[in-house]
């Protein structure tokens, strides 16, 4: 091997040595890091970017007229109320009558006599009347029912009705349900609690034996209403 050809090899070596230092110094290194991308841009952590068994929620579904969506009723009330009252009335009184007229003729008009005296009459009143009241109440209604969407609002506010009757023998329930719901707040499994209804009326009415026996007659309706004694 000749002296030329060694320098020769050994310039291009050189050469090309600085060219792959130059060309490493400009390229962009690669980063492991989960809060920055691959150009070492930092980006935000979500669960979308960073999880890796993250699962998208499936998207609500589309809510027609006519549907049906099971409501959930649950609803709650108690009432606690006391009165005392403490009256006591009295009243003395002495009546006396002093002058009278008498009518003498058509225009005539002359003192009545006192001959057995002056007219009295006294009074005495005494009243006393005390009553302690104290009321306390708790009611309770639990039931699902299947209500459809009547109607659909400009604002997209549902109108949910619903109806049920149930028989057995001669016993017979009816429950009726109205209100408004909004889209969001019906369940991703088809369901509405009752508490996020607005408007919402609820009747329920029972016939029946059962019902006979502890049900107040039309007399004793009439007399706690007025109260007569």
């Amino acid at each position: 091997m000749s002296l030329g050809r060694f320098y020769r090899g050994s310039v291009v070596g050189l050469a090309l040595g600085l060219l792959t230092l130059v060309l490493a110094g400009t390229a962009a290194a690669q980063s492991s890091s989960l809060y920055s991308g691959g150009t070492g841009e930092a980006r935000p952590l979500t669960l979308v970017n960073s999880s890796w068994t993250y699962q998208p929620p499936i998207p609500p579904r589309e809510i027609k007229l006519h549907d049906l969506i099971t409501v959930v009723v649950d609803e709650k009330s108690q009432v606690i109320s006391e009165g005392s009252v403490d009256r006591k009335k009295k009243a003395d009184g002495t009546l006396t009558l002093k002058d009278w007229i008498v009518l003498k003729g058509v225009k005539q008009v002359v003192p009545a006599p006192m001959r057995n005296g002056d007219p009295t009459m006294a009074g005495k009143v005494d009243n006393k009347y005390r009553a302690d009241s104290e009321l306390e109440t708790r009611e309770a209604m639990k039931f699902r029912m299947a209500a459809e969407v009547v109607d659909i609002r400009p604002n997209g506010i549902l109108v949910l009705e619903g109806r049920q009757m149930l028989r057995a023998n001669e016993e017979v329930w009816e429950i009726s349900l109205s209100g408004t719901a909004r889209p969001e707040d019906i369940l991703p499994n088809n369901t509405v609690l009752s508490e996020n209804l607005a408007d919402k009326r609820i009747f329920k009415r029972e016939k029946g034996h059962v019902v006979d026996g502890y049900q107040r007659g039309w007399l004793l309706k009439w007399l706690d209403h007025y109260q007569p004694f």
